[in-house]
């Protein structure tokens, strides 16, 4: 890949989303940008590359960050995160906000869905008493349109559900739908999709949250992107409330009101 097109794309997708791309993905972004050009009726990368230099239209520019964009994610990722959100933290959350009756989960990045159905289906499983009189809400957002909108249909294929989801949760939650499998409505309901960059959450989120999921995602920034990032979704994490990062990861900044707390092999951050 031209050197002056590696760096006018990387450029363009960092400034636009946080997502920095190194040297050595270049494969990676022509494969992907090559495709794109041809299905939005250019000769090839670099005729693409051409126009928009010249013209870049919003509208495009999401399509570029869409189609860069790492959407890698399974029901119930690495499993024991979601074990101590069943054992540990939901219980804990429930009896905590027993005056204000309110719990509010937040997956940031939340690609094709599965993380917050994940979540969605434990509370239903474990926790459908609460939901009589508790109000529980499920944020999930993402930078990637395409992903939203498949997030939202709530239709999977087969190697999907047979990737992390307990059989006796794909008989009970899903039904199938010639060769997918579509989510029931009662886990859809909890949970709330929107797009969002990252970027803009210390402008764009308002409310604050008992429980944030960001994992793998702050891995894709540079360091600075990190901890602006960081930084805001910790601001909007209430006092009691936990949040996990992937199981690699570690916050890029120490906040006087985190305690590293371990349960089993999952690693979660309190806000004392």
């Amino acid at each position: 890949m031209d050197r002056e097109i590696f760096n006018f794309f990387t450029g363009l997708v960092e400034k636009a989303s946080g997502i920095s791309y190194q040297v050595g993905k270049e494969y990676l972004l022509e494969s992907r940008l090559r495709e794109l050009a041809i299905s939005l009726g250019y000769r090839d990368l670099k005729d693409f590359y051409e126009s928009i230099r010249k013209n870049l239209k919003p509208q495009v520019l999401n399509q570029i960050i869409d189609t860069l964009t790492t959407n890698e994610t399974y029901f119930f990722r690495d499993q024991h995160p979601f074990e101590t959100i069943k054992k540990n933290i939901l219980p804990d959350l429930f009896q905590k906000r027993c005056q204000e009756k309110i719990v509010k989960i937040w997956s940031a990045a939340c690609s094709t869905g599965q993380e917050p159905y994940s979540i969605s289906l434990l509370i239903l499983e474990y926790f459908s008493n609460y939901l009589s009189n508790y109000r529980v809400s499920i944020y999930a957002t993402d930078i990637s349109e395409s992903s939203l909108k498949k997030a939202r249909e709530g239709i999977y294929n087969q190697i999907e559900v047979n990737r992390g989801l307990p059989v006796t949760f794909l008989i009970k939650y899903f039904k199938q739908d010639g060769g997918n499998w579509r989510i029931d409505e009662r886990v859809r309901n909890l949970v709330k999709f929107e797009f969002l960059n990252l970027l803009d959450v210390s402008t764009k989120v308002r409310e604050k949250f008992d429980l944030i999921l960001c994992r793998y995602v702050l891995i894709y920034f540079s360091k600075d992107v990190k901890n602006r990032v960081f930084q805001s979704l910790w601001n909007i994490l209430n006092k009691g409330g936990y949040f996990i990062l992937g199981a690699t990861e570690i916050p890029p900044l120490n906040m006087p009101d985190m305690e590293k707390k371990i349960f089993g092999n999952t690693v979660v951050y309190y806000k004392s």
